[in-house]
């Protein structure tokens, strides 16, 4: 196991880490590096391009294989041009389906207001461009110089964290998610297990399963609970104007069962 999880480090490692999932690997890097290293073809990573596809040939002892083609035109480097998502901020509806869809948290804004795009974190992974119900979000090309290896290596390292971040908090909100899941399912047992047994990323703890009977019975005790304050509170207000021994005697039954409910569900 431990051979293995070495040689993906050294796969994931010269993956560019744009988690954009154009390989088929819907949910990042790791779990492509990982299939590499069983046999898949070393070719697939579209915003690494050839350089990617020759170093990983290289690192297998592979024949090197022709990469699959980007739609963008190539780089100084050999790799496609990079891209950069940009919000048109007056249309932006602030749905923030494009907040959960980013991998590596490059957008920020809040519900119903204006989002925006952190152009420096942005992998151009365009997977915040498809669940925008407005259509107001462009790719444009980025303007900054081509990084040269040990800046990109930097940058890669970078955005390998965010990303491991980002499942860990997703991995915090799966239980209780209330929403739809607007990315693919991420392997989170895959991510938790390699984090463990690598010193390059940080480690994803995996959240406990709540026991189903134990929410059910939650979910029924906070309804009982807000149905007898209802009462109590429309009882409250008819005695505060005219006493009913009836209607006391009734208020007191509530409160016991109240009582009773609440000290049930400590």
């Amino acid at each position: 196991m431990n051979s293995q999880i070495s040689l993906i480090e050294k796969i994931d490692a010269l993956l560019p880490q744009t988690q954009c999932g154009l390989c088929g690997h819907r949910d990042g890097c790791l779990p492509y590096a990982k299939s590499i290293s069983e046999g898949e073809d070393a070719n697939k990573c579209i915003p690494g391009g050839q350089p990617v596809a020759d170093a990983l040939a290289a690192l297998l002892n592979r024949t090197s294989m022709t990469a699959e083609a980007s739609v963008w035109p190539v780089q100084s480097d050999g790799r496609p041009q990079r891209m950069k998502a940009v919000i048109r901020e007056d249309e932006c509806i602030g749905c923030t389906k494009c907040i959960s869809a980013c991998p590596v948290d490059a957008i920020i804004g809040s519900g119903k207001l204006m989002h925006s795009i952190l152009t420096d974190q942005c992998t151009g992974c365009e997977l915040c461009i498809p669940p925008c119900p407005v259509d107001c979000i462009d790719l444009i090309e980025d303007t900054l110089s081509v990084p040269d290896e040990s800046l990109r290596i930097q940058e890669q390292n970078d955005l390998r964290k965010r990303y491991y971040a980002h499942i860990q908090r997703e991995e915090k909100r799966r239980i209780n998610r209330k929403g739809p899941v607007v990315r693919a399912d991420i392997d989170t047992d895959l991510f938790s297990l390699f984090s463990s047994q690598s010193s390059a990323v940080p480690v994803i703890q995996l959240a406990d399963k709540p026991d189903h009977a134990t929410v059910t019975m939650d979910a029924k005790t906070t309804i009982e609970l807000a149905k007898i304050r209802t009462q109590i509170k429309k009882l409250e207000k008819q005695l505060s104007v005219r006493t009913d021994q009836k209607k006391q005697l009734q208020l007191d039954e509530l409160q016991r069962q109240l009582d009773i409910v609440q000290g049930g569900s400590v």
